[in-house]
């Protein structure tokens, strides 16, 4: 029978798959054929069906097999190895094929027992696999199966139900509420950009700090990042007082403020100096690149880095060090299956996560997370062993690592716009594991309901050659006055669409702003396109920008362009005039410094250590600041 719990392997021909069954296995198969034929000798009841499995008396058992039986044939006819994927069908069709019917529940779940009635297509299909033979005969009239597709949600849906389940013990029942929890939806692309400059300009002050084992953001540099980014992080609010937390209690903590510093290492846009982030020279020359190259550039690091197996961020699975980590995957293999499953999705198109990761297990697109599940364990290793049957399954190991990956990296990257709702209660499929009980949920990514790929994301997994930000949505919600007012006149505004308004202008009331040239200017030195902001209030505005509104965007665009940030420099000061004015001269020195006033030279970073030694050379050296 097809689901003996065993290694498939080849087999060469039918009549080899028959001889592993017993005389009464054989007489069940032979009661599914049109014979009135009742051997009893083993030899003779394999000789009477093979000759049903040949020519036309095939194609008419063929012929008998019901819509999904036929699927489960062709997929595994026409795979690599005529081995039957049962995981990967049922992510396929949503269903598992009819093997046959059975007293026993364990019997119809996995088409075995003494008291099976197998159905006909135990025939096609032998303990999962097709025999060559077989399988070639097939292949002249079986047709190929249709590619997996991927279903697409055309909108996100506004609210969650959300299910509480509590135990009534005077009726001794489970009884459950549901509750309709709104959904958030964040558009990632033009804050990710901004994020990536407002991050880079944090770790050029020096106060972002970070472990010198695991070269993780502390605490307190997350506490610093969170509130500058824009929209925040997703769920951690550090303004928030801070409360106690219980040994029993799960913390969702940051996420992008958790991602940002090892996106920027794992890049080699910033490095270890001290127990601070220090720009390195990449990092410098990134604040004056167009940020959706660096992010491309930071995704293509991110696929390769060895810096941290996200793995690690789902805490309740332990045991992933040690020996169970010498079983834990290479992770750039993990993440280049999951970019590669991205980039067969539409770009502007929404898809539930769970719809994702079906397509995944239908389309192939495989990878495992460990090669010996038993050393992974929820709170203890003996009961808890994620090498139990299901305990491993697709959605709590490859499931919860995609997860992670969409959320807390592509998501940052400004690749995909995420739907999400808190992780408490979001998704229940891990309550069947053991040490469980006390988990409200399984990773903090459990809240991620939908994501959609956009068009930076379609630029940086090489979906578009080029980029083409994605057109803002049209809501007309402000009126753009001449005298630089902008008041509401629709719909209050959305936190992230305050946020924007905040970059560029004074806010006068709850309902209305004034641009403002000093923030405007702050706006595009922290890396702010000023471009963002004319087609912000050109999409919000029905009527079209006054002349007055153009005019300060474009006065912004040219002045942002008159100077430029080369980089950090070390004054020097010289004794007097006349060895500043040797130095600056000097053939061996010149290329490096500045002239600044009669008795100081400028040298910029990236010069420092050549001006130093060519300093040397003219028989000079520079002393140590002192008052």
């Amino acid at each position: 029978m097809p689901h003996y719990a065993q290694k498939e392997q080849n087999i060469a021909t039918v009549a080899e798959a028959l001889n592993r069954e017993n005389v009464e296995s054989l007489k069940r198969f032979l009661a599914l054929l049109p014979t009135d034929e009742r051997p009893t000798r083993k030899g003779e009841l394999i000789a009477l069906v093979l000759s049903h499995l040949e020519g036309e008396k095939l194609r008419e058992l063929w012929s008998r097999l019901d819509e999904v039986q036929r699927a489960a044939v062709m997929e595994t006819v026409h795979s690599a190895d005529g081995v039957f994927l049962a995981d990967r069908f049922r992510a396929k069709y949503g269903q598992s094929p009819d093997w046959g019917s059975s007293k026993n529940p364990v019997g119809r779940l996995y088409g075995y027992g003494y008291d099976i009635q197998p159905s006909l297509l135990v025939l096609f299909i032998y303990r999962n696999v097709v025999p060559n033979d077989l399988r070639a005969r097939l292949k002249e009239f079986v047709p190929k199966p249709t590619a997996a597709a991927l279903k697409i949600t055309d909108e996100v849906p506004e609210f969650f139900n959300w299910r509480e389940e509590s135990f009534d013990f005077e009726a001794r029942r489970r009884e459950t509420q549901v509750k309709q929890i709104p959904i958030e939806r964040r558009e990632t692309e033009r804050t990710a950009q901004a994020d990536l400059q407002t991050v880079l300009r944090l770790v050029e002050t020096g106060k972002v700090m970070v472990s010198d084992k695991t070269l993780r953001p502390t605490s307190s540099a997350m506490k610093i990042l969170a509130p500058l980014l824009r929209g925040g992080d997703y769920y951690y609010q550090p303004e928030e007082p801070m409360k106690k937390k219980q040994d029993y209690e799960q913390e969702i903590g940051p996420i992008k403020a958790f991602a940002w510093p090892l996106l920027l290492q794992a890049a080699r846009l910033a490095e270890m100096s001290g127990n601070h982030l220090a720009l390195t020279k990449t990092g410098r020359k990134a604040l004056g690149t167009p940020p959706h190259e660096i992010i491309r550039a930071v995704w293509q690091k991110w696929l390769k880095t060895k810096i941290i197996d996200e793995l690690r961020r789902i805490e309740v699975i332990k045991g992933q060090t040690g020996e169970g980590k010498r079983g834990l995957t290479a992770v750039e293999g993990r993440r280049r299956v999951i970019a590669d499953a991205l980039a067969a999705c539409p770009v502007g198109k929404w898809i539930n996560t769970d719809d994702f990761f079906r397509f995944m297990q239908a389309a192939a697109f495989d990878f495992e997370v460990t090669r010996d599940p038993w050393q992974l364990y929820i709170e203890e290793k003996e009961y808890g062993s994620l090498g139990y049957d299901g305990f491993h399954a697709w959605h709590i190991l490859q499931g919860r690592y995609a997860l992670c990956l969409l959320f807390e990296y592509a998501a940052t990257l400004g690749l995909i716009d995420v739907a999400y709702v808190s992780p408490v209660g979001a998704r229940r499929d891990y309550k069947e594991l053991w040490g469980v009980d006390d988990y409200d949920f399984f990773s903090r990514y459990d809240g991620l309901l939908y994501f959609r790929l956009n068009s930076l994301g379609a630029y940086c997994l090489g979906v578009a050659d080029n980029y083409m930000p994605s057109p803002l949505e049209a809501k007309f919600s402000l009126s753009v006055l001449p005298s630089l007012k902008i008041t509401v006149v629709g719909e209050r505004l959305a936190p992230d669409e305050m946020l924007l308004l905040d970059t560029y202008a004074e806010k006068v009331s709850d309902a209305q702003w004034h641009l403002n040239q000093a923030k405007t200017m702050e706006a595009i030195e922290s890396g702010h396109q000023v471009s963002e902001l004319r087609e912000f209030l050109a999409a919000r505005d029905e009527q079209p920008l006054p002349e007055t509104a153009e005019r300060f965007i474009a006065d912004a665009e040219a002045r942002a362009q008159l100077l430029r940030d080369r980089g950090t420099a070390r004054l020097v000061e010289c004794a007097d005039a006349a060895l500043a004015e040797l130095i600056a001269n000097d053939a061996s020195t010149k290329r490096f410094c500045l002239r600044a006033g009669d008795r100081h030279l400028v040298v910029s970073a990236e010069s420092e250590a050549q001006f130093r030694k060519a300093l040397h050379r003219l028989g000079y050296s520079v002393s140590r600041h002192s008052k």
